[in-house]
């Protein structure tokens, strides 16, 4: 039995990931922002319909369904997988943050949603958010798996989207559907918004910048993926496996970042350069939203730059769906 000195105090901690999250020695995880939870329903302001379901049989993979109200029952119309960002260890998908702006989507684009709710680190270490994830499109994928999405969802127009570590994930199922296809569904496109990737070298502007945000990267890399013995690592860095990129299941891909994002910019460029030159036959386009930060759109969605970006991602929807 450890001494009383030996025993780690409530205050002790294994790694501080702030402003997320702190992780104690005694085991405990404190989550600093992104807890906060709102329930499905009907919206007011958007017309939009939501709700919960059980994506695994034990209740650990969840999800929230969106349905605009002007949707015709006798018409299909785009299918929407959406995954949340923060760093792999913070927010759901019941977060007032997501659920304002997938009604808000769900509404400007007339498509039904899917906002996966995967568990989080450091509990669960990567690849589960991987695995949850593909647990959920292939819930998707399986016939009569839920009354809305046979009624109103058309599988061969699927788009996944993800802001942050859910552009990660985005990034990494279609890579998957390329490997592993899913019949009855066609994925249509991709939308990355500042997606979450990472290196050991510092690229663009990055080494100029605030020296506090690699360390803090770092620190969310290692709660994910505690074995990590670099951050050249597939699921961190797509540049170091280009050949990869060429799995893509979709031919058009929407990487949005905002120009005073300290470092997700960079790397969100850098990725549209490598996915151009990696023999991928689809097409990349990157759009910028200058003078704002990481995820800027989810913490002022009403901001003029806002507004500009939702137009863009449902300009991209609509044209793939024409």
């Amino acid at each position: 039995m450890a001494s009383p000195s030996e025993t780690p105090s409530k205050d002790e901690l294994s790694l501080d990931g702030s402003p997320f999250l702190r992780v104690h020695k005694d085991g405990r995880v404190e989550r600093l922002i992104g807890t906060a939870i709102v329930p499905a329903g009907l919206d007011p302001a958007t017309g939009v319909e939501s709700r919960d379901v059980s994506i695994t049989e034990d209740g650990s993979v969840r999800a929230r369904l969106y349905v605009p109200q002007a949707a015709d029952p006798g018409k299909k119309i785009p299918l929407l997988v959406y995954f949340h960002g923060g760093g792999f260890c913070i927010e759901s998908a019941w977060s007032p943050t997501y659920h304002n702006y997938l009604n808000a989507l769900v509404s400007e684009a007339t498509i039904v949603a899917v906002s996966v709710n995967y568990r989080l680190a450091p509990e669960h270490h990567l690849p589960t958010a991987y695995d949850d994830s593909w647990a959920a499109i292939k819930w998707i994928a399986a016939p009569e798996t839920d009354p809305w999405l046979v009624q109103f969802a058309d599988l061969n127009r699927v788009y996944i989207s993800g802001d942050s570590a859910g552009g990660n994930i985005a990034h990494h199922m279609c890579i998957r559907l390329g490997t592993e296809p899913l019949p009855g569904v066609t994925l249509a496109g991709a939308i990355l918004v500042d997606p979450f990737f990472w290196g050991e070298e510092r690229i663009g502007g990055e080494s100029a910048r605030d020296k506090a945000i690699p360390e803090f990267l770092n620190n969310l890399w290692k709660l994910a993926i505690p074995s990590l013995k670099s951050y050249d690592h597939p699921w961190i860095n797509p540049g170091i496996e280009p050949e990869r990129l060429r799995m893509i299941a979709c031919e058009r891909v929407l990487v949005c970042v905002a120009g005073a994002d300290l470092y997700m910019c960079d790397r969100g460029e850098a990725y549209c350069e490598t996915l151009r030159r990696s023999g991928w036959g689809g097409s990349v386009e990157m759009f910028r939203s200058e003078g704002v930060g990481h995820v800027f759109h989810l913490e002022d969605p009403a901001s003029e730059l806002a507004v500009k970006l939702m137009k863009k991602v449902v300009e991209f929807i609509n044209e793939g769906s024409a």
